[in-house]
């Protein structure tokens, strides 16, 4: 079933999306070489329960850490642990949080030190393919609309596109209907409505699409070794167009 959110309701988890988006930046200004991602992992928890929220992953499903690390070939759900961030390396960070009730979600993929220009190109192009699909998070459009315009996006830059991992809808649970896949055809699948809020996330990558899990069970990588980027925003459909939650309020 399909939550539709009032205004008030969607107003409350742009509060939980504020929070993402500050502990984003936190991780993002305080990642470097040299350190390990559980230290970043403890940053965002200590900073996400300083502010009264809880870490929406821990626990999930059984899932041990607040941020999901994943680092260069990783798509997503790497765990923080003893490993040591360097020079040259993607890192995807994966952070949700719930505040008085209401989940939101975002990732996105930072640099370690100096990365090759392979690497800056596929997060210019993740990055970009995210937008195009915000924009297609209209009221009467399908959410076939959405994932098109990510597919198309990135292949004809020469990307493939994760298949087997998608992003979803989401409110009072951390994950609610409906799907929202990074391929289809346009004009297809449940039609958006206002009041309908939706985490967008494509995964992309420079080589094919397969991934396989670790014996972790948790860390998602590509099976030809290739690198992954990963961006996400939690967005409310709105009869004035797609409304990102997971951004930081503006100062001053």
């Amino acid at each position: 079933m399909i939550v539709v959110k009032t205004m008030p309701q969607i107003e409350m988890m742009r509060r939980a999306g504020e929070l993402v988006a500050r502990t984003l930046d936190l991780v993002e200004e305080t990642a470097r070489p040299g350190m390990t991602t559980a230290d970043l992992d403890r940053v965002a928890e200590e900073f996400i329960r300083s502010h009264g929220a809880e870490p929406a992953f821990k626990g999930y499903l059984g899932y041990p850490a607040t941020l999901c690390v994943s680092i260069d070939d990783e798509v997503v759900h790497g765990i923080p642990g003893k490993r040591v961030l360097r020079d040259g390396q993607i890192a995807a960070i994966d952070v949700g949080v719930k505040l008085e009730g209401w989940f939101a979600d975002a990732a996105r993929t930072l640099t370690i030190g100096n990365i090759p220009v392979e690497a800056q190109r596929l997060l210019a192009a993740t990055r970009d393919a995210l937008r195009h699909g915000i924009e297609q998070a209209q009221a009467g459009n399908r959410i076939g609309d959405i994932s098109a315009a990510v597919q198309t996006f990135a292949e004809a830059r020469g990307y493939s596109v994760v298949r087997d991992l998608v992003g979803h809808g989401i409110g009072q649970k951390m994950h609610e209907e409906p799907q929202v896949p990074n391929f289809g055809a346009p004009h297809t699948g449940v039609q958006l409505k206002a009041g309908m809020v939706i985490a967008i996330e494509p995964m992309i990558n420079i080589g094919g699409a397969a991934i396989k899990f670790d014996a972790d069970k948790w860390t998602v990588r590509t099976v030809d070794g290739s690198l992954s980027a990963h961006f996400e925003h939690t967005v409310a459909v709105t009869a004035g167009g797609p409304n990102i939650l997971t951004v930081a309020a503006r100062k001053g």
